[in-house]
């Protein structure tokens, strides 16, 4: 095949890759005469190169398709869905002799008279032009032809087409080539002035400056960037070998050089990668044609809103999430949305929509396809899942929503009681998964009855060069991708007593949940390594994060992290799903890269194992679990206070304190920083300690700091309050560790430090918040906190309580309540809330200590507006501040 025939492939192929998509916009726009221009000009370039070449049959489906458009284009003919049917079947023609062309070298000698001949009576269906037009009276002047070249001779050359033979068609276009051709020197030799009016000369500008924006651009073959992107990656493997070496001897006369040979290595790898990132749009181009065949052959109206087109990710990302994204609008279309007269009778719109959107989110690409339809029914899939023997019909009841469509993604599952030639869901998904996961992604899927469903799709950017932990087990060294650790985590002797076994398998209570561990050694079937050296009497847990999972991975020793190059497994490895792919390390050595999906799976992670490690997690850990600061004051008296209130732990030499009046301050941050000591409860401010440690506390853009003895420890514990303290500056008395310590209320501190601390707030009083939680001392650390912040705060210790509230008093802008609650447990609350007109429409906020992914799946399905982790003061305040202000701009208070 010549050079010129791979061109004009190339950008024809191009050019329709955007036809589908823009022919489907001109059907709902039909009076948008850009996108008919831009239309006509793809067909006309087509044409007029298959010309060129000798491409008969080619040729004359694109000229009959350009007949058409150019009836269009001038307003003759009626852009409806039944010219739109016909000029889309002939740019599927006009692909398949492409596809042909391309792959034999020849123009394929099929027959499509029959097209041709439906197009060309199409176009002349169109209405004539009326007869005194002057372009058919009488020939234009020669300087009229040459300075309206992209009108004229177009219209030249289609009009005659229904009148002439093929031959005088031909010979016609040629005679008009040769006259463009001679003039074009001459117009372009004039003065512009003599030429034409301004308007003439500004269009000559557009097309001089798309020219130089042209000349921006060059088209390189694939094969030229990977070969590219192959060498790239041979140097980043010698740059990781010589920046070994320089570690051993950090006096080398080289290390100057191999620092800079690193910055440059690290610069060309990322300009190469970015030759290889596209927009995720070229995977969506065909997308709006196919859900319009979708929706004729269905009888259904659907809309497409696709955003974050412009999201760019590798090549090779891209080519391989092409079929799963058009299976799964398949599936939206055929089984998601419903019928007009469904639709209609369930309250909806007849139109159902598929929205489609990417970002980027830390070194991912996250796609979601969610649509408005039916939903997914969460009982056909548990009955499905316990006819397959996938659970227990006793487990049923306590499997959560995000676990039940989880099952979906099973092989040979399906809920479709009719499987259609378009698609099934359920059918082929366990290849959507597999296909995604191939190239380190995952996919979650989450539905409501009657609401639709949402499937989650992330990506990583690239697969060639990542950043990789080293690590090592059973004396061999693996990596594993650094965008699936989640953070590192190292045992004592001591601390290894606390992994407990729930179901035969292994969990450590990590926080406020139970993580469950997988022996990378037992996996991989190793010997177990000797205790000899002193890092391997600690026990390395590298957490890990698969889809909404996470699990943690023991191992021998962690290294470091290390820029790789991922090389496909050997043929021999492919099938055992364990490994990602293989690497060579700076040192030289050749590791395996480790599949952390394919291992949590093979440990059961898939199955209901799972899901009971995190009914266990919830049911064992304590909901009052928090991370409290612990310090001392007089007398070796411990105090606490909620970690999540400081700002900052700070040091001040005894000579930088000031006396200012009767208070003390220090210069801190170019301002000054009122000091406090622990009085007033009991307790005295103790001796002078150089350094003085002191405990920040930051609201309103205003900081004041807590003079203590001594910073004693951050301890996660499971909080008990024995006694609410009427002392001042005290919360109450909690039992942690075994001890009884005082809690401070750290809302006395800070107006007694500035008594105009929270003037400015005021004008939240009409803001009123209603909290339910069942645990006294948390009603007042929130409610003090928020009426800190200047808002009208009513607590009750119970949702039937609440409920009984609010049916006689329902002018409250917010709720937070807890989830975990008796007689009426948060979620409960939050749907009765929902159902109300009268509080539909008020902020829910779920306030809890169980922060998995499993409960903030639960939360978003009953309605609930935020999901916040318990004494989190600030993130609190800021989202009642989001809320405050909403507020505001609807009822029109100026802020």
């Amino acid at each position: 095949m010549d050079d010129i025939l791979q061109e004009f492939l190339a950008e024809s192929w191009e050019n329709l890759g955007q036809l589908d998509s823009e022919i489907v916009e001109l059907e709902k726009d039909p009076q948008n005469a850009e996108l008919i221009a831009s239309i006509f000009r793809t067909i006309h370039t087509i044409k007029g190169t298959c010309g060129f070449l000798g491409l008969s049959n080619l040729g004359a489906v694109a000229h009959s398709a350009e007949n058409v458009l150019g009836k269009m284009r001038e307003r003759m003919l009626e852009v409806s869905p039944g010219a739109i049917s016909l000029v889309l079947e002939a740019i599927d023609r006009i692909k398949e002799l492409l596809q042909g062309l391309e792959a034999t070298g020849e123009e394929p000698k099929t027959d499509h008279s029959t097209l041709t001949l439906m197009l060309d009576e199409l176009a002349n269906l169109a209405t004539a032009p009326p007869a005194s037009t002057p372009q058919q009276s009488s020939p234009a002047p020669l300087v009229a032809d040459e300075t309206e070249e992209n009108t004229d001779v177009t219209q030249v050359d289609e009009e005659p087409v229904s009148e002439q033979s093929p031959k005088d068609v031909a010979k016609s276009a040629e005679s008009e080539e040769v006259v463009i051709a001679e003039a074009i020197p001459e117009v372009q030799a004039e003065p512009a002035d003599l030429l034409a009016p301004a308007a003439v000369s500004e269009e000559a500008a557009v097309r001089s400056s798309k020219v130089s924006v042209a000349d921006l651009s060059i088209r390189v073959n694939v094969n030229v960037v990977d070969s590219l992107m192959n060498l790239v990656g041979e140097l980043v493997l010698t740059r990781n070998q010589l920046l070994q070496l320089a570690r051993g001897d950090e006096e080398s006369k080289y290390a100057a050089p191999i620092t800079h040979l690193n910055r440059v290595t690290t610069d060309l790898q990322e300009g190469v990668m970015k030759t290889r990132m596209q927009p995720i749009g070229n995977a969506w181009n065909k997308l709006p044609r196919l859900v319009r065949d979708l929706s004729q052959v269905t009888n259904k109206h659907i809309e497409l809103v696709m955003t974050g087109a412009e999201t760019e990710l590798d090549r090779t990302v891209l080519d391989a999430i092409k079929d799963p994204l058009t299976h799964m609008v398949r599936n939206s279309a055929d089984h998601g949305i419903e019928t007009a007269d469904v639709r209609k009778a369930a309250g909806k719109s007849e139109s159902g929509t598929i929205h489609l959107n990417a970002y980027h989110e830390g070194g991912h690409v996250i796609i979601e396809i969610q649509d408005d339809g039916a939903g997914i029914s969460r009982e056909r899939v548990l009955k499905k899942a316990i006819s397959q023997g996938l659970i227990k019909e006793t487990d049923a009841p306590h499997v959560t929503d995000s676990h039940v469509f989880s099952m979906i993604f099973q092989a040979g599952f399906s809920t479709a009681e009719q499987v259609s030639s378009i698609s099934g869901r359920g059918v082929g998904m366990d290849v959507v998964r597999t296909q995604i996961e191939k190239i380190g992604g995952t996919v979650d899927l989450a539905s409501k009855m009657g609401k639709g469903t949402t499937v989650r799709i992330k990506i990583p950017l690239t697969l060639a060069i990542v950043s990789a932990l080293v690590l090592e087990s059973g004396s061999q060294p693996f990596a594993i991708p650094q965008l699936g650790v989640v953070e590192l985590v190292r045992l004592s002797a001591e601390d290894c007593k606390k992994i407990e076994t729930i179901h035969d398998k292994k969990v450590f209570r990590l926080r406020d949940r139970l993580l469950p561990l997988v022996h990378l050694n037992e996996v991989l079937q190793l010997e177990e390594d000797t205790p000899e050296d002193d890092d391997l009497q600690d026990t390395n847990i590298v957490v890990v994060q698969v889809g909404e999972d996470q699990f943690g991975l023991i191992v021998s020793r962690i290294f470091d992290t290390e820029e790789i190059v991922v090389k496909p497994v050997g043929r021999l490895l492919k099938n055992i799903g364990l490994y990602q792919g293989t690497t060579i390390l700076g040192d030289g050595r050749v590791v395996m890269i480790l599949d952390v999906g394919g291992i949590f799976n093979q440990c059961g992670g898939s199955s209901a194992h799972s899901q009971s490690v995190a009914e266990e997690t919830t049911a064992s850990s304590d909901r009052d679990t928090i991370s409290m600061l612990l310090f001392g004051v007089k007398d070796n008296v411990t105090m606490a206070v909620p970690l999540s209130l400081v700002a900052r732990l700070e040091e001040f030499p005894l000579e930088s304190i000031e006396l200012n009046g009767d208070r003390k301050v220090v210069q801190y941050r170019d301002n000054l920083l009122p000091l406090l000591s622990i009085e007033g409860a009991g307790y005295g401010g103790g001796e002078p300690v150089d350094p003085q440690p002191v405990i920040v506390f930051s609201e309103n853009n205003r900081s004041m700091g807590l003079m203590v003895n001594e910073i004693k420890d951050i301890i996660d514990e499971q909080l008990v309050i024995r006694m609410q303290s009427d002392r001042p500056g005290v919360l109450g008395t909690a039992i942690i560790g075994k001890n009884a310590i005082d809690v401070i209320d750290t809302q006395y501190y800070v107006t007694r430090s500035t008594p105009n601390w929270f003037e400015k707030v005021e004008d939240k009083k009409s803001f009123r918040v209603l909290i339910v939680d069942d645990s006294m001392f948390f009603r007042q650390l929130v409610t003090t906190a928020l009426e800190t912040e200047g808002y009208t705060v009513v607590a009750r210790d119970s949702c039937i309580s609440a409920v009984e509230l609010l049916e006689k008093d329902s002018r409250f802008h917010a709720v937070i309540t807890d989830l975990d609650l008796p007689m009426m447990d948060g979620f409960e609350f939050c749907e009765w809330l929902k159902s109300q007109e009268s509080t539909q429409e008020m902020n829910v906020i779920a306030l809890t200590s169980a922060s998995s992914s499993t409960d903030q799946a639960k939360a978003r399905d009953a309605g609930f507006d935020e999901f916040l982790v318990k004494f989190n003061s600030h993130e609190l305040i800021s989202c009642l501040d989001e809320s405050f202000a909403r507020s505001k701009y609807k009822t029109g208070v100026n802020a």
